[in-house]
């Protein structure tokens, strides 16, 4: 048993990559844009990391944008508050998040529709979603932080299947970069109106 035990460790160690490794792909993730994830599943690709270290690099790059991001958005919140200008600007920001929340469920306070506003637009709206829906820091970063993390494999997946046939790490990254662009933009003009929400809203 004790023979063992070093034996683990050493595996342990010799799976895990160096920080030297890990520190440029966790810097990339950090962007505050998507366009961070194809370079940085590249760049890990190239240093030989494995996928469950890419996707926790992904995941504590997200936490840290959580303890960044949660006291200027809190700030923002109590400043929207007590001036009556921004207050109506708030009122209409969160009539907009119950809009896009329809999309996938009656109202913007379900866990799903947060992981979807998550998902589809960024982690920071799908936090401020989950705040006016009165979510608090814990609950509110993990519908975000579920969102991105599915948003983090679809791109994950496509850059890896991707760059299987375009062998160029740069040719690949721009695809995706622009895939990333522009089909947000196509399934919004494809996608259905929703005639009953839209009646509910002229009734209103």
């Amino acid at each position: 048993m004790t023979e063992t035990i070093p034996h683990i460790y050493k595996l342990l160690l010799d799976w895990l990559p160096s920080a030297s490794a890990m520190g440029p792909v966790l810097k990339l993730f950090l962007i505050p844009v998507g366009g961070g994830i194809p370079a940085g599943v590249l760049l890990a690709k190239a240093k030989g990391l494995h996928w469950p270290v890419t996707t926790l690099l992904y995941l504590v790059s997200d936490v840290i944008l959580a303890v960044a991001f949660e006291p200027v958005l809190r700030l923002i919140a109590f400043v929207c508050g007590k001036i009556p200008v921004l207050r109506r600007i708030s009122a209409a920001l969160r009539a907009a998040n119950a809009r896009n929340a329809a999309h996938f469920q009656g109202t913007a306070t379900g866990p799903v529709a947060l992981v979807m506003i998550a998902f589809g637009v960024d982690p920071m709206t799908g936090r401020a979603s989950a705040l006016a829906a009165g979510h608090g820091f814990v609950a509110g970063w993990a519908f975000a932080i579920a969102g991105d993390m599915l948003y983090f494999a679809v791109i994950a997946f496509s850059t890896l299947r991707l760059n299987k046939y375009i062998k160029d790490p740069d040719t690949t990254m721009w695809i995706i970069l622009a895939l990333m662009l522009l089909v947000p933009m196509v399934v919004r003009r494809a996608r259905p109106g929703r005639p009953s929400y839209q009646s509910q809203e002229h009734v209103a």
